[in-house]
């Protein structure tokens, strides 16, 4: 078949499969209320069912996989999703993004079913921090798990570090001497006003040009590692010592351009933006009708596509969080920990 490609001539090569949208943790740049509107349970789409759409979807130019939630280790027997997955012809790489409390005793069984890379996400390396960042005193939990994946055998293992003004910002060079030291690469990213983001404001994110400063500053200056923009989010760079680090400037310099993903809730509502105000569910069509039923709908949305969300947000002339506490009780879809990072 050919590849698909939507209205902006983007592919569409990298699904990010929300497998659930809860967690064990409360950050408060993604989960910051005291309650929420759940899934539920008997709702979510089974593994068969995620492994039969995603190879449905294979022929279309899919090529990678990565598995999000909310806390994807939170599902149960999720290393038999993993190894669905990577049976799959043709599908080049399932990946993962995880806060890594429970890799101490999933990472080995992850790395045997197949899993190629972990993607972990850790905003401080300060335990008094991580508790008011998150709610929970479970920096030493993260640790030990990012010590777990790399007895596993998890190698080219990244740290996703949300850079927020005058609460981790004074961190960054403590985060690179700690990826440094265990052979991690760290990406900083802005701060988002994605759904769930309810007390983002634009005085809160450090800019990716001030980010880039002041390492340059400590460490001999920046240079781009990838001259040429690609579809990855984040835009790489070495220091003067040779450190490789990435930046995602979403919030500054949206990249919608050369996009290349599209999100599945893990109760199969395709989702193709970011910012999007809403999904399309595909559960009734995969349970009704099978996966390429579904497939061919994804198909049909893609090839239609022309979201460039990050983008519009950036013109707005007064921006604000994407939507208040109300909004995501009544439209839990819209929450960052349901449609997935």
């Amino acid at each position: 078949m050919v590849p698909l490609h939507d209205l902006h001539h983007r592919p569409l090569r990298n699904l990010r499969l929300s497998v659930t949208d809860r967690c064990n943790l409360r950050c408060g740049y993604c989960m910051p209320e005291e309650s929420y509107t759940w899934l539920q349970r008997a709702d979510l789409l089974s593994f068969e069912e995620s492994t039969a759409l995603v190879g449905e979807l294979v022929p279309h130019g899919l090529e990678r996989v990565r598995l999000t939630g909310g806390e994807p280790l939170l599902r149960r027997d999720i290393d038999q999703l993993v190894r669905s997955l990577c049976s799959l012809p043709g599908l080049r790489e399932v990946a993962m993004t995880t806060n890594a409390l429970r890799l101490p005793e999933l990472a080995a069984d992850l790395r045997r079913a197949g899993l190629a890379r972990l993607t972990v996400s850790l905003d401080t390396l300060r335990p008094d921090r991580f508790l008011e960042l998150t709610r929970r005193a479970e920096l030493p939990a993260a640790l030990r798990g990012l010590e777990a994946a790399a007895a596993a055998g998890f190698t080219g293992t990244k740290l996703n570090v949300v850079v927020m003004r005058e609460t981790n910002d004074d961190e960054l060079l403590d985060m690179l001497d700690f990826a440094r030291e265990r052979d991690l690469e760290v990406r900083f990213i802005e701060y988002m006003d994605v759904g769930g983001a309810t007390r983002w404001n634009m005085e809160r994110v450090v800019p990716a040009t001030e980010i880039l400063e002041r390492i340059g500053a400590a460490r001999g200056g920046v240079a781009p590692e990838d001259p040429e923009r690609t579809a990855a989010p984040a835009d790489r760079f070495r220091t003067g010592d040779g450190q490789r680090f990435g930046v995602i400037a979403s919030t500054t310099r949206p990249f919608c351009g050369s996009c290349d993903r599209a999100r599945l809730t893990a109760d199969g509502q395709f989702i193709s933006c970011l910012y999007a105000r809403a999904g399309t569910p595909l559960a009734p069509l995969l349970r009704g009708h099978g996966a390429r039923a579904a497939a061919n709908r994804v198909v049909e949305l893609w090839s239609g596509r022309t979201d460039r969300g990050a983008e519009d947000r950036a013109g707005l002339s007064a921006r604000e969080a994407l939507a208040g506490p109300g909004e995501l009780r009544e439209t839990p879809h819209l929450e960052m920990h349901t449609r997935g990072g």
